[in-house]
């Protein structure tokens, strides 16, 4: 593989639901919620389901975003 190439795997996000993001984070459940409903996080939803971008979650958290 040239060395310009990404492997597909490492473009993939890691995307986390609420509960998931709140046990690895020590956040609960109802701050991520309204962090997605204000629009302060990265996600996305897939029906009534919240999907948090992990690594940008935690960029945020650094204050990088």
């Amino acid at each position: 593989m040239a060395a310009d190439k990404v492997p597909v795997v490492d473009m993939i996000p890691e995307m986390l639901t609420l509960d998931q993001t709140s046990k690895r984070s020590g956040l609960s459940y109802d701050a991520l919620r309204k962090m997605c409903l204000n629009n302060e996080i990265v996600h996305i939803r897939v029906g009534k389901k919240f999907l948090i971008n992990w690594n940008r979650f935690v960029d945020y958290l650094n204050g990088e975003m």
